[in-house]
Formats: C-alpha cells, sequence, structure tokens
C-alpha cells in the first residue's frame, strides 16, 4: 500500500509539473505578398510561423494554423505586404524642437523628460519602427527606457542607446544659458585633448552606453556662432575610436563639413550622422571603410522650414538651418550613386517623433530606388548596430520584428506612412 501511494504521489506531481509549462505562444501569418529579405524579390502568399517571438519557419502557401497546435494564432495579412520591422538609426526619443524648447528644458524635470519620452517611443512603435538608435538622451532615463522596452514593460521600440561624447564649447556642449547653468548642465563626457576624450569614453561606456555618438563638427541648432566645421580634432578622434572598439562599442559621428566628415572617417568612424557636404574624399574614405552614411533628410527638410516659417530660431541657428538643410540632399544623391553604404535614419525630435517614414519618401526623392530605401532601412540598419543574425529579414531564428501595410511599399513608399499591422518581439502592438 505504501509503494502504492508513493507512485500515485508520483504520477499526481508529474502530472501538476506538465501543467505548469507553459505551452509556446504560436502565431501564424498569412502574408499575401511577403518581401522576407529587403534586396530581393517579394513572394506571394507565404505563411510565417512564429514561436515564442521568434521566427521558426517561412512556408510557400496559406499554411492551416491548426498544424501548429491548437494553441496557435492566426493572424491574417492576406491581403496586406508584409516586411521586416523598420530601423531608425537616428533619434533623440526624449524630445521635439518647437517653439517650447528653451523653456520646457528650465521647467521639465529629466523625469518628467522620460515620462515624454515614453510616449515619443510609443507614437515611433507605432510608426512601424521596431529598432532605433538613440543618439543624444538625459542618460539615465534613456538607459531605463531601454531596459523597460526589452523586459516589455512599456510598448516602445528596441532601444539602442548611446552615450555622448564632445570638446568643450562645441556641438553637444551646452549653450544659449547663462553661466552659472552652462557649469550646472555640463556633461562629465565633455572632453578636451585625447586622454581627457578617452576618459569620456570609458566614463560613457562605465554608465552604460550602447554606443558612443561624438560631435566631430559644429551643428545647425547650437546656438553659437562656431559653424559647422571640424571641432574635435584629430588626435581627439583618433583616441575616442580606440577606445570605443576597445571597449566593443561603435562611434557616431555627428559631421556636416567635408573636412571633420573625413577626418572621422580617417580615425575609423562607424557611421556619419547627416554628411551635409561629404565631399569625393569623403566617398573614397567611406568605400575604403566601409563606414555607414545616416543622411537624416528629414531634419534637413524640417530645419529649413521651421527657420523661415517660424521666429523661434536665433538668426545664427536660422543662417545655418537654411544653408545646411538646403544642401544635404544634393550631397546624399552623390553619395548614394557614388556607392556609399547608406543606413535609414531621421534625426526624430527635430522632426515629429512617428513621422519617421517620410525619410523615406525624401531618400526616393534624392535618387534611390524603393528597394534601396526599404533596404537601408532594415538589412543595412542591422548591420550597423551587429544585429543582422537577429533583425532585417523575416528568417528562421530570427527575433519576430514585422510590419505590415495595404498596399507595396515597392509600388509606392508612402504606404509606410500608414501602417497597419505592427509586431515586435512577437507581441502584436498594432492590428487594424
Amino acid at each position: 500500500m505504501h509503494k502504492i501511494l508513493k507512485g500515485a504521489l508520483a504520477a499526481s506531481l508529474i502530472a501538476m509539473s506538465a501543467s505548469m509549462v507553459q505551452a509556446a505562444d504560436i502565431k501564424v501569418i498569412h502574408a499575401g505578398e511577403l518581401l522576407a529579405k529587403p534586396g530581393e524579390a517579394p513572394k506571394k502568399n507565404q505563411t510565417i510561423v512564429i514561436e515564442d517571438g521568434r521566427i521558426k519557419e517561412v512556408r510557400d502557401g496559406f499554411v492551416d494554423a491548426g498544424e501548429f497546435g491548437e494553441a496557435a494564432v492566426r493572424i491574417d495579412l492576406s491581403n496586406s505586404f508584409v516586411m521586416p520591422g523598420m530601423m531608425d538609426m537616428h533619434v533623440h526619443i526624449q524630445g521635439e524642437l518647437s517653439a517650447n524648447s528653451d523653456s520646457e528644458t528650465l521647467r521639465l524635470s529629466n523625469a518628467d523628460n522620460g515620462m515624454k519620452s515614453v510616449m515619443f517611443a510609443k507614437r515611433t512603435l507605432m510608426a512601424g519602427f521596431t529598432t532605433v538608435r538613440d543618439l543624444g538622451a538625459e542618460t539615465t532615463h534613456i538607459y531605463a527606457l531601454r531596459d523597460a522596452s526589452n523586459k516589455g514593460w512599456v510598448d516602445a521600440p528596441r532601444i539602442i542607446a548611446s552615450g555622448g561624447v564632445a570638446a568643450t564649447g562645441g556641438h553637444g556642449d551646452v549653450d544659449g544659458m547663462r553661466h552659472d547653468l552652462l557649469e550646472k548642465y555640463t556633461s562629465k563626457t565633455i572632453c578636451d585633448g585625447p586622454y581627457d576624450c578617452r576618459r569620456a569614453v570609458r566614463r560613457a561606456i562605465k554608465f552604460g552606453a550602447d554606443v558612443i555618438k561624438i560631435t566631430a563638427t559644429g551643428g545647425v541648432l547650437s546656438d553659437t556662432n562656431t559653424g559647422t566645421g571640424q571641432q574635435m580634432t584629430d588626435d581627439e578622434l583618433a583616441e575616442i575610436m580606440d577606445t570605443a572598439h576597445g571597449l566593443g562599442r561603435k562611434v557616431a559621428a555627428h559631421a556636416h563639413s567635408a573636412g571633420g566628415i573625413n577626418a572621422a572617417l580617417r580615425a575609423g568612424v562607424d557611421s556619419i550622422e547627416h554628411g551635409s557636404y561629404a565631399d569625393k574624399e569623403s566617398i573614397k574614405l567611406f568605400k575604403k571603410t566601409g563606414a555607414y552614411l545616416v543622411p537624416t533628410l528629414l531634419a534637413g527638410d524640417t530645419v529649413v522650414t521651421m527657420a523661415k516659417s517660424s521666429n523661434f530660431m536665433s538668426d545664427q541657428i536660422k543662417a545655418k538651418a537654411i544653408r545646411v538643410g538646403g544642401d544635404m540632399m544634393e550631397h546624399f544623391t552623390v553619395a548614394y550613386k557614388a556607392g556609399v553604404k547608406i543606413a535609414y535614419g531621421t534625426d526624430s525630435g527635430v522632426s515629429r517623433h512617428g513621422t519617421n517614414a517620410e525619410e523615406a519618401i525624401l531618400m526616393e526623392k534624392g535618387g534611390m530606388t524603393r528597394m534601396d530605401v526599404l533596404k537601408a532601412a532594415t538589412v543595412n540598419a542591422a548591420d550597423l548596430i551587429s544585429m543582422s543574425d537577429s533583425l532585417g529579414t523575416i528568417e528562421a531564428g530570427k527575433l519576430a520584428d514585422i510590419i505590415a501595410t495595404d498596399g507595396s511599399a515597392l509600388d509606392d513608399l508612402k504606404e509606410l506612412l500608414d501602417v497597419d499591422f505592427v509586431m515586435k518581439d512577437g507581441t502584436v502592438y498594432k492590428n487594424q
């Protein structure tokens, strides 16, 4: 009798354990037209099987969801154009440029801006951008938002978050305030000379930076008359690259002038942001080093409009905005036609969050093919952030980041302005 009771108890415990094991989360998408690998032709009538947030397989035809178990959920996108989630490689998720920007700097706490960033992040996700690279934010809160997104605490894109390193008095340092506030708000990663810049990079990584963002040249929105030429010296740039790469971090360089672009490329930077005045030497260096250009045409278009139609910009910012913003498209076209590698980026925060797809329209206007635009926002972006093994295409083993539109973006990129379906990590966030 004792053995029978022990056997019954063991069987009961086994049954309880089995019931406590959660069944796999399986979703089956029927895709009417699937661009699984941007750069290759799309396919009609495809089935995407997703298990526990990852793509298990892609099959021809519409396969019955019941084949994958009673709990499998079918998602009907049989009348939609389906593609990998888009990625924006240059955003500033904590704010938006406006006439209220100065007053908000004084009135809103870092915590307030952290809460705003949750709102802006959700807008970005709902626009079909499932991964972003944030290149300038208050670090405590952007790292918290990154981690919250990874844990599923908030509805937000996957965030690659930077730590910023800039030269004293240059773009990326604080400006336009009275002297005591300049002292108060100066970041501890502002640096002078190669060894101080080494310290600044190490500090940024210590506190959580996924990537290092530097300002090799002056910037349009700095409220100073220091121009848009090279501001970080060659020896500073070289030390930053060596230190960051030695600690396993890539470096993104804000750069407008050809001199600053070329200095950053010679030093070994991984991406040039804006690249407004890239010249023939720049193109040779891009192709020699394999660095990416992240063009941010939407930012240029936005600041030109703001400078001409509003009065909140200072005269020196207006002048830079009209000149630089107006020149970006021409240099983008030359770089693209020359075969420079391009990754999608908007500088959203200058433009409004959630309108990120407008960059695609401008890229096509600059001569880029629709397929190459989509590739820049998926395959190339994944390569830039070293995540090609898990993002950028819809293939077995990759994370299930998937979006859909009514019509084909290969026929009209304006379809991206109204994304109907958004999935990130296998979770559906939007399904119209």
